[in-house]
């Protein structure tokens, strides 16, 4: 658009409906010097930014006009075409180096690693404690060698009957179920989970030893005599 096009209409269209410079700058509380400026297209005596798109778009109002007609040539003749482009571009934050973000993954998989660990060695040591507090006493009763070694039988089995009885018979009941381990003679003689009602018969020639998940559980005869809940442990019985 030509210099002075855009300020001449604008003139033009406030004389045809015969209103005074002082009437639109009361109206539109626009400073009479702005409306000067514009019909003079004097761009450098009108504020910056969107001020002068905002005087234009309340004059187009006042006046009957189309707003983004007038916008259009405003535009065209103050040379922008989008309000932004007289706007100071935003200044970019420098982005962080990029061993920065390696770091802190390192650090975070770090403190994940730490966490899991103390918490496996935390729950080892409760486990451990939990244990400890549930094992069971060991019973160790002499008494005259022998041939053989007892092996894990029910009480009610055919072979217990017919086995050579030996210095040191026990039987073995569960209030409930619970795991245990059994060692005669030093050996392994049974290791598995007991269920509630189930009796079992061990004998050994010199040494008996019995551990419980759940000592109350486990109630123990040795030789005919009960002994205590494993529970509670009590020193080592002996029979002569």
């Amino acid at each position: 658009m030509a210099k002075g096009t855009f300020g001449e209409r604008l003139k033009r269209e406030r004389e045809l409906r015969e209103v005074k410079l002082e009437e639109v700058a009361s109206a539109t509380r626009i400073a009479p010097r702005f409306l000067e400026a514009l019909e003079n297209e004097q761009w450098e005596k009108l504020p910056g930014g969107v001020f002068g798109r905002g005087f234009v778009r309340s004059i187009a109002r006042y006046l009957g006009l189309s707003e983004e007609d007038l916008l259009s040539e405003y535009d065209l003749a103050h040379g922008e075409t989008d309000t932004a482009a007289n706007q100071k571009p935003e200044e970019r934050i420098p982005s962080a180096p990029k061993w920065i973000p390696a770091v802190v993954t390192l650090l975070l998989l770090g403190a994940l690693v730490g966490v899991f660990l103390g918490g496996r060695y935390a729950w080892r040591a409760y486990m451990a404690h939990r244990a400890a507090k549930k094992s069971s006493s060991v019973v160790s009763l002499p008494s005259a060698p022998a041939k053989n070694l007892g092996a894990m039988t029910p009480a009610n089995s055919p072979a217990a009957g017919t086995e050579k009885q030996l210095p040191l018979e026990s039987g073995i009941a569960a209030a409930k179920s619970t795991h245990l381990r059994v060692v005669t003679d030093g050996e392994a003689a049974g290791d598995a989970e007991l269920e509630r009602g189930r009796n079992l018969h061990f004998s050994a020639n010199d040494r008996f030893e019995l551990s419980a998940a759940d000592s109350a559980a486990v109630l123990l005869e040795l030789n005919g005599q009960t002994v205590p809940p494993l529970a509670y442990p009590a020193p080592p019985v002996q029979f002569h």
